[in-house]
């Protein structure tokens, strides 16, 4: 059947106009691995200045004249989306092919649809996420690079420069370095020191996010069990919370966060994923460029920042070498 179907030059540019703001977003769903933990941003393009404001005004027994400097404190950062571009080549008849394997093993090879030119260029917007969601944690910006890892400042690497210019540390109460390696008899106690270390406002949060790996997870349940095992109400092992939190601090592990050499600890609002597919810059085109093969053309922002790294909001847990 595969080989009965094809779609012209034409078709296929079709239907990248037509279907342009799916899939434009498609990359950005697909890696909702990562993403579902964060607050995305919508609508950025190049920046928007985020952050925080505090102040120390406060109310006391009533006094006419009494005046109070409010001393409004704004600390912004930049969210800063850059823009990227990719042109992936890809053969026509073996992409209807591959697509319409995936139909069939969707729907069983009796009810599989026949595929479309939306189809393939779905399949190939779709791949785009698979270094979108590696990059998230370790891009570092080159204007002059030729991948994703090259596209932002990912937030390890933001991180990185931080603690290089002082304001992610120790004293500001944002940092905590471990002296020893994560293993599966200490890591039930590193989470408790982690939860520990918190700012009085962070340990407040209805909801803490550990961003880790599914290794620093594995080790807290296997210590968990050395540290709990004889205690009557515990009926399983499989903890999605570091205990003592009320349930609040919760484990969320990421296959992009296997090779970071940091745990980050803040809120869903305060990890922020920027990108804009509301303008008009942002496109996707077919092209030819040489027989027998075809051209995805597209381009588009992204970038990431933390909203604040004030220890109210964010903890920088950095693993022992």
């Amino acid at each position: 059947m595969a080989g009965q179907i094809s779609f012209t030059l034409e078709e296929y540019q079709e239907a990248a106009v037509q279907y342009r703001p799916e899939l434009l977003m498609l990359p950005i769903i697909g890696i909702e691995e990562t993403t579902q933990w964060m607050t995305q941003r919508p609508g950025i393009r190049y920046k928007e200045r985020v952050g925080q404001m505090t102040g120390k005004a406060q109310f006391a027994p009533y006094k006419a004249k009494r005046r109070t400097d409010a001393e409004l404190k704004l600390e912004f950062r930049d969210l800063e989306t850059h823009f990227g571009s990719v042109v992936a080549e890809f053969e026509p008849n073996s992409a209807v092919s591959t697509v319409l394997g995936k139909l069939a093993a969707t729907k069983g090879d009796a009810q599989a649809e026949a595929p479309t030119a939306m189809h393939v260029l779905t399949l190939i917007a779709r791949s785009l996420s698979d270094s979108l969601n590696a990059a998230i944690w370790s891009a570092k910006r080159n204007a002059s690079g030729d991948t994703t890892q090259d596209l932002f400042d990912g937030f390890d690497t933001i991180t990185e420069k931080e603690i290089a210019g002082g304001g992610i540390s120790a004293e500001k109460g944002n940092y905590l370095k471990l002296e020893e390696a994560i293993t599966d008899e200490n890591a039930y106690d590193v989470a408790k020191k982690i939860w520990r270390s918190l700012s009085v406002h962070l340990r407040a949060e209805k909801e803490i996010l550990v961003y880790c790996t599914q290794d620093f997870v594995d080790s807290y349940n296997e210590a968990y069990k050395l540290n709990t095992g004889a205690i009557p109400y515990n009926a399983q092992f499989e903890q999605q919370a570091v205990e003592g939190s009320g349930g609040r601090m919760k484990f969320v592990p990421l296959s992009n966060k296997v090779e970071s050499k940091f745990i980050h600890v803040s809120t869903r609002d305060n990890m922020l994923i920027g990108y804009d597919q509301m303008g008009d810059i942002e496109s996707v085109l077919i092209k030819e460029y040489e027989p027998f093969i075809l051209s995805y053309v597209a381009t588009m922002f992204f970038g990431v920042q933390f909203e604040t790294i004030d220890k109210s909001r964010l903890m920088v847990v950095e693993l022992a070498a």
